[in-house]
């Protein structure tokens, strides 16, 4: 049972949202859209004048995860909406609550 263990040639390991052999090119644009905008509204809460950027950024990505993960079509994408949502989320809300949309 070696082969269980270690791929061999021909069965490398691949990164794919398609796992079901079909292409979701619009699906899986919402769901990079979602983890994008999430990791940009996470990253925005740790600099000072980030919250604008923060709030409406995590409001954007929050609003197109839930729409993506309603239209997901495999596991992949649900995990990548997943993460972006909840990034979007805790990032919308640290910037609101460091100063909201308005400069």
């Amino acid at each position: 049972m070696p082969h269980v263990l270690q791929p061999t040639q021909r069965e490398r390991v691949r990164l794919t949202l398609n796992t079901d052999g079909r292409a979701h090119p619009v699906e899986n644009a919402f769901a990079v859209a979602t983890l994008v905008c999430g990791l940009v509204a996470f990253g925005a809460t740790f600099f000072p004048g980030g919250h604008v950027i923060a709030s409406w950024a995590g409001t954007l990505g929050f609003g197109i995860g839930l729409y993506s993960q309603y239209v997901s079509a495999t596991t992949p994408q649900r995990s990548l909406n997943i993460v972006g949502l909840v990034a979007s989320f805790v990032g919308a809300a640290l910037g609101i609550a460091r100063g909201g949309f308005l400069p």
